[in-house]
């Protein structure tokens, strides 16, 4: 009888492959003993009818070390130029290996407003399906040189998630410089156990992970941790494993138990909420009251005005907003349908006396049940 870790392997033919600047980095800036090696277990598996999205952190790295600069960049330019004379090499030194086994690669550069807008991410989307079709395998990373704070995804976990999702994956591997989740941070000075599998996200699991990073990554485990929720909430099991291991993607199908194991929801959100959940950036938080809690999250009814008691931050109609309790627990992520000064205005009344405050009424909702994806960690997230 195959054991879960067969069984999900087995079935993976569209596999996103994300491997992070810790695995990447050697002492010729790149390490290309492990690029080729990684090359040659991601051909092997599309010599077998497998299908490899890669996204690829290390464009700073390999710049940094083309102008000889040993210590850390400061400032934000020096990053981009730093990418932008990298991101080059990066790119030959995979398309040589992946060409010295009969196969091409395509370079996609991308930032955050990319994938917000939803006709971009649908040309991408389309873009990315046609390279897939012609068996030329897409190497995605974020475009660093012209990328700012309101549109970097922040670390490359977040890109590959979304491009997981984007491309209907059925596998997820995060290959980075640990050997997975552990249950408490390893340099802590505390007995750390390593988590092999992750049915179902909760509080624990996402407390589990930290936001400290290596030298040279941006994401620390939280972000993967944060990455398999999002990928597992669209039906994706993900992998995070020790990218430096010797023949790593063999040794994950086989089947042996190595790095930690997320296994998708039992209900998973429709492409849409996902889009809404895990790519659009927030404008603001509207704080609701226990009885909308409980309607949002285990009833997956619509946000009304009376169960809402706050509004923080200034936003339009139609943009991505916040849900959180009296806490400050993020439950949910939607479009709201009156703007923040609107919502000021009509927080905490009956839906009928919105265009008595307001002169009109678009509508009866602050966030209509369909434009709403529910993300807390203490329920089951509703499709």
């Amino acid at each position: 009888m195959k054991n879960i870790r067969e069984e999900i392997f087995a079935k993976a033919k569209i596999i996103l492959v994300k491997i992070g600047s810790a695995v990447l980095t050697g002492t010729d800036g790149l390490d290309l003993k492990i690029i080729n090696s990684l090359v040659r277990e991601m051909t092997a598996l599309i010599d077998k009818g497998c299908t490899i999205v890669l996204v690829s952190s290390g464009a700073i790295v390999s710049g940094k070390h083309r102008l000889n600069i040993t210590g850390s960049l400061k400032s934000i330019r020096e990053k981009q130029a730093a990418a932008a004379i990298g991101q080059g090499r990066l790119m030959r030194v995979y398309s040589k290996s992946f060409e010295k086994r009969g196969h091409y690669v395509a370079q996609i550069l991308l930032t955050l407003s990319d994938l917000s807008d939803r006709q971009r991410y649908l040309n991408i989307r389309n873009t990315l399906s046609t390279l897939m079709e012609w068996g030329v395998t897409p190497i995605i990373n974020e475009n660093d040189s012209v990328a700012v704070d309101e549109i970097k995804f922040g670390d490359n976990d977040t890109l590959a998630a979304m491009i997981a999702n984007m491309v209907e994956a059925d596998l997820f591997i995060n290959l980075t410089s640990t050997e997975g989740l552990y249950d408490c941070n390893p340099s802590s000075g505390k007995k750390a156990k390593l988590i092999s599998l992750v049915r179902e996200f909760t509080d624990e699991i996402e407390c589990a992970a930290t936001n400290e990073t290596s030298a040279v990554g941006v994401g620390g485990m939280k972000s993967k941790v944060l990455a398999a929720k999002s990928v597992t909430a669209m039906g994706i099991p993900c992998i995070i494993v020790p990218g430096k291991k010797q023949r790593i993607l063999s040794t994950i199908f086989s089947g042996k138990e190595i790095g930690t194991l997320f296994l998708p929801t039992a209900q998973k959100l429709n492409s849409k909420k996902y889009w809404i959940a895990f790519t659009l950036r927030a404008r603001g938080k509207l704080v609701i009251d226990d009885g909308a809690k409980s309607a949002l999250c285990e009833k997956g009814k619509s946000l009304l005005p009376s169960g809402v008691t706050g509004v923080e931050g200034d936003f339009n109609l139609g943009d991505a907003v916040s849900c959180v309790d009296s806490g400050g627990v993020t439950l949910a992520k939607g479009l709201v349908n009156y703007n923040s000064d609107e919502i000021r205005k009509i927080k905490g009344l009956k839906t009928s006396q919105i265009s008595q405050v307001l002169g009109h009424k678009d509508y009866d909702e602050i966030i209509h049940r369909d434009n709403l994806a529910i993300v807390y960690a203490g329920k089951k997230i509703k499709g």
